[in-house]
Protein backbone atom coordinates (compact mmCIF):
# COMPACT_ATOMS: atom_id res chain seq x y z
CA UNK A 1 0.00 0.00 0.00
CA UNK A 2 1.53 3.43 -0.73
CA UNK A 3 2.21 5.86 1.45
CA UNK A 4 -0.67 8.41 2.16
CA UNK A 5 0.89 11.54 3.85
CA UNK A 6 -1.17 14.92 3.84
CA UNK A 7 0.15 15.89 7.34
CA UNK A 8 1.50 19.44 6.10
CA UNK A 9 4.58 19.08 8.72
CA UNK A 10 5.45 15.47 7.25
CA UNK A 11 4.82 17.01 3.42
CA UNK A 12 7.33 20.50 4.26
CA UNK A 13 9.77 17.58 5.37
CA UNK A 14 9.42 15.90 2.65
CA UNK A 15 9.66 19.31 0.29
CA UNK A 16 12.90 20.13 1.92
CA UNK A 17 14.69 16.22 1.52
CA UNK A 18 13.02 16.89 -2.29
CA UNK A 19 14.69 20.30 -2.77
CA UNK A 20 18.00 19.14 -1.20
CA UNK A 21 18.60 16.41 -3.52
CA UNK A 22 17.82 18.61 -6.86
CA UNK A 23 20.35 20.92 -5.20
CA UNK A 24 23.10 18.62 -5.55
CA UNK A 25 22.49 18.04 -9.08
CA UNK A 26 22.70 21.63 -9.71
CA UNK A 27 25.87 21.76 -7.87
CA UNK A 28 27.72 19.08 -9.70
CA UNK A 29 26.09 20.58 -13.57
CA UNK A 30 29.40 23.06 -14.20
CA UNK A 31 31.74 20.00 -13.10
CA UNK A 32 30.34 18.17 -16.17
CA UNK A 33 32.91 18.09 -18.57
CA UNK A 34 35.25 16.27 -20.94
CA UNK A 35 38.29 15.12 -18.47
CA UNK A 36 36.52 14.36 -15.17
CA UNK A 37 35.82 11.12 -13.83
CA UNK A 38 32.72 9.47 -12.62
CA UNK A 39 34.98 8.94 -9.46
CA UNK A 40 35.19 12.78 -9.27
CA UNK A 41 31.73 13.33 -9.76
CA UNK A 42 30.62 11.43 -6.67
CA UNK A 43 33.59 12.43 -4.65
CA UNK A 44 32.07 16.55 -5.10
CA UNK A 45 28.82 14.57 -4.51
CA UNK A 46 29.55 12.83 -1.16
CA UNK A 47 31.54 16.03 -0.21
CA UNK A 48 28.63 18.58 -0.61
CA UNK A 49 25.89 16.50 0.91
CA UNK A 50 28.21 15.38 4.02
CA UNK A 51 29.78 19.27 4.32
CA UNK A 52 26.88 21.73 3.01
CA UNK A 53 23.80 20.37 3.77
CA UNK A 54 24.18 18.16 6.23
CA UNK A 55 22.27 15.37 5.09
CA UNK A 56 22.75 11.41 4.14
CA UNK A 57 23.17 9.61 1.24
CA UNK A 58 21.04 7.52 1.26
CA UNK A 59 22.79 5.24 -2.07
CA UNK A 60 26.10 4.40 0.27
CA UNK A 61 25.48 0.89 1.78
CA UNK A 62 22.23 0.52 0.04
CA UNK A 63 21.84 -3.58 -0.46
CA UNK A 64 18.66 -4.89 -1.46
CA UNK A 65 17.62 -8.74 -1.12
CA UNK A 66 20.33 -10.04 -3.55
CA UNK A 67 22.37 -7.44 -4.16
CA UNK A 68 25.62 -6.56 -2.89
CA UNK A 69 26.42 -2.93 -0.86
CA UNK A 70 25.92 -0.17 -3.47
CA UNK A 71 29.28 1.66 -3.00
CA UNK A 72 28.55 5.07 -4.22
CA UNK A 73 26.49 8.44 -3.62
CA UNK A 74 25.35 8.95 -6.90
CA UNK A 75 24.63 6.78 -10.11
CA UNK A 76 26.16 8.10 -13.04
CA UNK A 77 25.06 6.05 -16.02
CA UNK A 78 26.82 6.98 -19.34
CA UNK A 79 25.58 6.40 -22.80
CA UNK A 80 24.14 2.93 -22.95
CA UNK A 81 24.25 2.56 -19.10
CA UNK A 82 20.50 2.54 -18.72
CA UNK A 83 20.83 2.92 -15.01
CA UNK A 84 23.03 1.83 -11.70
CA UNK A 85 25.96 2.61 -13.56
CA UNK A 86 29.34 2.86 -10.59
CA UNK A 87 31.18 5.51 -10.55
CA UNK A 88 34.98 5.36 -10.80
CA UNK A 89 38.03 5.33 -13.21
CA UNK A 90 35.35 6.17 -16.19
CA UNK A 91 36.66 9.76 -17.69
CA UNK A 92 33.99 11.29 -19.68
CA UNK A 93 34.87 12.85 -22.93
CA UNK A 94 32.90 15.26 -25.37
CA UNK A 95 29.79 13.74 -26.88
CA UNK A 96 28.87 11.54 -24.17
CA UNK A 97 25.62 11.40 -22.27
CA UNK A 98 25.35 11.10 -18.78
CA UNK A 99 22.57 10.40 -16.12
CA UNK A 100 23.45 11.42 -12.75
CA UNK A 101 20.67 9.69 -10.06
CA UNK A 102 21.11 11.08 -6.32
CA UNK A 103 18.46 9.73 -2.76
CA UNK A 104 19.25 11.38 -0.39
CA UNK A 105 18.19 11.02 3.48
CA UNK A 106 17.27 14.17 5.36
CA UNK A 107 14.75 13.98 9.09
CA UNK A 108 13.68 10.76 8.18
CA UNK A 109 13.07 11.22 4.59
CA UNK A 110 13.84 10.85 0.73
CA UNK A 111 14.63 13.32 -1.86
CA UNK A 112 14.89 11.47 -5.10
CA UNK A 113 15.99 12.84 -8.62
CA UNK A 114 17.61 12.20 -11.98
CA UNK A 115 18.78 14.53 -14.88
CA UNK A 116 20.83 14.05 -18.17
CA UNK A 117 23.63 16.17 -18.88
CA UNK A 118 25.70 16.17 -22.24
CA UNK A 119 29.40 16.53 -22.09
CA UNK A 120 30.70 19.13 -24.58
CA UNK A 121 28.52 18.78 -28.35
CA UNK A 122 26.10 15.66 -27.99
CA UNK A 123 25.31 13.84 -31.43
CA UNK A 124 22.08 14.74 -33.08
CA UNK A 125 20.23 11.46 -31.93
CA UNK A 126 21.49 12.04 -28.58
CA UNK A 127 20.03 15.24 -28.29
CA UNK A 128 16.86 14.24 -29.76
CA UNK A 129 16.37 11.03 -27.47
CA UNK A 130 17.43 13.04 -24.30
CA UNK A 131 14.60 15.79 -24.83
CA UNK A 132 12.13 12.95 -26.05
CA UNK A 133 13.02 11.33 -22.45
CA UNK A 134 12.52 14.58 -20.58
CA UNK A 135 8.89 15.40 -22.57
CA UNK A 136 7.83 11.70 -21.49
CA UNK A 137 8.37 12.46 -18.19
CA UNK A 138 6.60 15.65 -18.00
CA UNK A 139 3.51 13.97 -20.44
CA UNK A 140 3.50 11.01 -17.45
CA UNK A 141 3.74 14.13 -14.50
CA UNK A 142 0.66 15.83 -16.64
CA UNK A 143 -1.56 12.94 -15.80
CA UNK A 144 -0.82 13.14 -12.33
CA UNK A 145 -4.49 14.34 -10.55
CA UNK A 146 -6.88 12.30 -8.20
CA UNK A 147 -9.19 9.85 -9.89
CA UNK A 148 -6.48 9.33 -12.97
CA UNK A 149 -4.94 5.89 -12.76
CA UNK A 150 -1.43 5.47 -13.03
CA UNK A 151 -1.75 3.51 -16.52
CA UNK A 152 -2.78 7.12 -17.78
CA UNK A 153 0.96 8.14 -16.48
CA UNK A 154 2.58 4.88 -18.43
CA UNK A 155 0.77 5.29 -21.51
CA UNK A 156 1.22 8.83 -21.95
CA UNK A 157 4.97 7.69 -21.60
CA UNK A 158 4.96 5.36 -24.34
CA UNK A 159 2.92 6.47 -26.90
CA UNK A 160 5.18 9.71 -26.90
CA UNK A 161 9.03 7.77 -26.91
CA UNK A 162 7.29 5.40 -29.22
CA UNK A 163 5.89 7.59 -31.58
CA UNK A 164 9.58 8.97 -31.99
CA UNK A 165 10.75 5.62 -32.43
CA UNK A 166 12.63 4.73 -29.45
CA UNK A 167 11.82 2.27 -26.66
CA UNK A 168 10.42 1.99 -23.04
CA UNK A 169 12.43 0.20 -20.57
CA UNK A 170 9.99 -2.24 -18.79
CA UNK A 171 12.25 -3.88 -16.12
CA UNK A 172 12.21 -0.93 -14.14
CA UNK A 173 9.89 1.89 -13.29
CA UNK A 174 9.09 4.81 -10.29
CA UNK A 175 8.37 4.38 -7.01
CA UNK A 176 6.42 5.39 -3.83
CA UNK A 177 8.98 7.42 -1.84
CA UNK A 178 8.71 9.40 1.19
CA UNK A 179 9.65 7.93 4.89
CA UNK A 180 11.03 4.33 2.81
CA UNK A 181 13.46 4.83 -0.27
CA UNK A 182 11.23 2.51 -2.39
CA UNK A 183 7.80 1.57 -1.89
CA UNK A 184 4.53 0.75 -3.23
CA UNK A 185 2.75 1.99 -6.14
CA UNK A 186 4.99 0.92 -8.30
CA UNK A 187 4.70 3.34 -11.37
CA UNK A 188 4.80 1.41 -14.88
CA UNK A 189 6.64 3.45 -17.73
CA UNK A 190 4.24 2.22 -20.27
CA UNK A 191 0.44 0.84 -20.01
CA UNK A 192 -3.19 1.24 -21.05
CA UNK A 193 -5.31 4.16 -19.96
CA UNK A 194 -7.54 3.72 -17.28
CA UNK A 195 -6.00 0.84 -15.81
CA UNK A 196 -3.79 0.34 -12.48
CA UNK A 197 -3.80 1.75 -9.51
CA UNK A 198 -5.95 4.84 -8.96
CA UNK A 199 -4.55 7.72 -7.48
CA UNK A 200 -5.66 9.93 -4.34
CA UNK A 201 -4.12 13.34 -2.70
CA UNK A 202 -1.55 12.44 -0.53
CA UNK A 203 0.32 10.10 -2.85
CA UNK A 204 4.04 10.17 -3.22
CA UNK A 205 6.02 8.85 -5.47
CA UNK A 206 8.96 8.86 -8.45
CA UNK A 207 7.93 8.96 -12.51
CA UNK A 208 11.53 8.41 -13.88
CA UNK A 209 11.36 7.05 -17.24
CA UNK A 210 14.41 5.55 -19.30
CA UNK A 211 13.96 5.51 -22.75
CA UNK A 212 16.58 3.41 -25.21
CA UNK A 213 17.11 4.91 -28.93
CA UNK A 214 17.39 1.20 -29.58
CA UNK A 215 15.11 -1.89 -28.42
CA UNK A 216 13.88 -1.78 -24.74
CA UNK A 217 16.07 -5.49 -24.06
CA UNK A 218 18.47 -4.78 -21.33
CA UNK A 219 21.28 -6.64 -19.81
CA UNK A 220 23.00 -6.56 -16.19
CA UNK A 221 26.72 -6.47 -15.87
CA UNK A 222 28.77 -8.50 -13.36
CA UNK A 223 28.73 -5.75 -10.86
CA UNK A 224 24.82 -6.96 -10.42
CA UNK A 225 24.15 -3.28 -10.33
CA UNK A 226 25.42 -1.82 -13.85
CA UNK A 227 22.30 -2.36 -16.45
CA UNK A 228 23.03 -1.51 -20.16
CA UNK A 229 20.98 -1.87 -23.30
CA UNK A 230 21.77 -5.14 -24.98
CA UNK A 231 22.06 -4.11 -28.32
CA UNK A 232 24.38 -1.16 -26.74
CA UNK A 233 22.19 1.82 -28.02
CA UNK A 234 21.88 4.98 -26.43
CA UNK A 235 19.78 5.45 -23.27
CA UNK A 236 18.41 8.58 -21.22
CA UNK A 237 16.71 8.82 -18.22
CA UNK A 238 14.55 12.17 -15.99
CA UNK A 239 13.29 11.58 -12.53
CA UNK A 240 10.98 13.93 -10.38
CA UNK A 241 9.24 12.76 -6.89
CA UNK A 242 5.75 14.51 -6.35
CA UNK A 243 2.71 14.88 -4.36
CA UNK A 244 -0.51 14.40 -5.72
CA UNK A 245 -2.67 16.89 -4.46
CA UNK A 246 -6.13 17.85 -4.07
CA UNK A 247 -6.42 19.12 -7.94
CA UNK A 248 -3.52 17.95 -9.66
CA UNK A 249 -0.32 17.35 -8.62
CA UNK A 250 2.94 19.45 -6.98
CA UNK A 251 6.47 18.27 -8.41
CA UNK A 252 8.82 18.65 -5.48
CA UNK A 253 12.35 18.23 -7.03
CA UNK A 254 12.67 21.17 -9.12
CA UNK A 255 15.69 23.59 -8.61
CA UNK A 256 16.74 26.62 -10.40
CA UNK A 257 19.39 25.20 -12.35
CA UNK A 258 17.33 22.56 -13.27
CA UNK A 259 16.49 22.46 -17.32
CA UNK A 260 13.30 24.46 -18.42
CA UNK A 261 9.79 22.34 -18.36
CA UNK A 262 8.04 22.30 -21.44
CA UNK A 263 5.72 24.73 -22.23
CA UNK A 264 2.75 22.04 -21.78
CA UNK A 265 3.86 21.31 -18.21
CA UNK A 266 2.90 24.72 -16.77
CA UNK A 267 0.05 23.42 -14.72
CA UNK A 268 2.37 20.97 -13.25
CA UNK A 269 4.20 24.06 -11.63
CA UNK A 270 1.54 26.31 -10.77
CA UNK A 271 1.33 25.03 -7.06
CA UNK A 272 5.40 25.03 -6.29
Amino acid sequence: MSQIVTNPQDLDRMRAACKDAASILDYLTPFVQPGVTTGELDRLCMEYLTDELHVKSATVGYAPPGYPPYPASICTSVNHVICHGIPGDKVLKNGDILNMDITIIKDGWFGDTSRMYCVGEPSILARRLIDTTYECMWLGIEQVRPGATLGDVGHAIQKHAESAGFSVVREYCGHGVGRKFHDDPQVLHYGRPGTGVRLEPGMLFTIEPMINAGRREIRTLADQWTVVTRDHSLSAQWEHSMVVTETGCEVLTVSPGMPAPPEFATAALASV
